[in-house]
C-alpha cells in the first residue's frame, strides 16, 4: 500500500500530465524510432521487470544529456538505477520533487495575484454601483 500523496504532488502530476499531453509521447517516439531502425530489437528496461536500487538520485539533465539520452526527453531529469538480478546500471526518467514544489508554489502565487486583482475589481465595481444608486435616490428626492 502506498502512502497518500501530498496535494502539491498530485497537482504537479496533473499539470505534468496536461503539459506532457502536448508533447509526443514516449510510446509514439519509440514507435517512430522502431520504424526507422534496421533491426527492431526492443529491450525491456530491467527496472520494469525486477527489483532495483536508486544508485544516483534524480538530477537535472545537462544540455548535452538532453540531446543524447532518450530518458531525459520526457521530464528533463534522470536517475541512475541498479537492477538487483541482472546487475545492470540503467538510466530512468524521473520527476524532481524540488522542481514540482517550485512549479506548485509559482501556481499558487499566480492564483493569489489573480484573486487579488479580481477582488479589487469587485470592490471598484461595487463602489460605482453604490454611487449610481445614491444619485438615483437623490434625484428622486429632489423631484418630490
Amino acid at each position: 500500500m502506498r502512502p497518500p500523496r501530498p496535494a502539491g504532488a498530485l497537482l504537479g502530476a496533473l499539470l505534468g500530465a496536461v503539459i506532457c499531453g502536448l508533447r509526443p509521447t514516449a510510446a509514439a517516439m519509440a514507435a517512430s524510432d522502431e520504424r526507422h531502425s534496421a533491426s527492431p530489437v526492443v529491450a525491456t528496461p530491467c527496472w520494469l521487470v525486477e527489483d532495483f536500487v536508486v544508485a544516483q538520485e534524480c538530477t537535472r539533465c545537462s544540455s548535452f544529456q538532453a540531446k543524447t539520452i532518450a530518458q531525459c526527453i520526457p521530464t528533463g531529469f534522470i536517475e541512475k538505477i541498479s537492477c538487483a538480478t541482472s546487475k545492470r546500471d540503467e538510466l530512468k526518467s524521473c520527476r524532481s520533487a524540488v522542481m514540482e514544489a517550485h512549479v506548485f508554489w509559482r501556481f499558487v502565487g499566480t492564483m493569489m495575484c489573480v484573486a487579488a486583482i479580481f477582488a479589487v475589481l469587485v470592490v471598484c465595481r461595487q463602489r460605482v454601483l453604490d454611487r449610481k444608486a445614491l444619485e438615483k435616490v437623490r434625484k428622486q428626492i429632489e423631484s418630490i
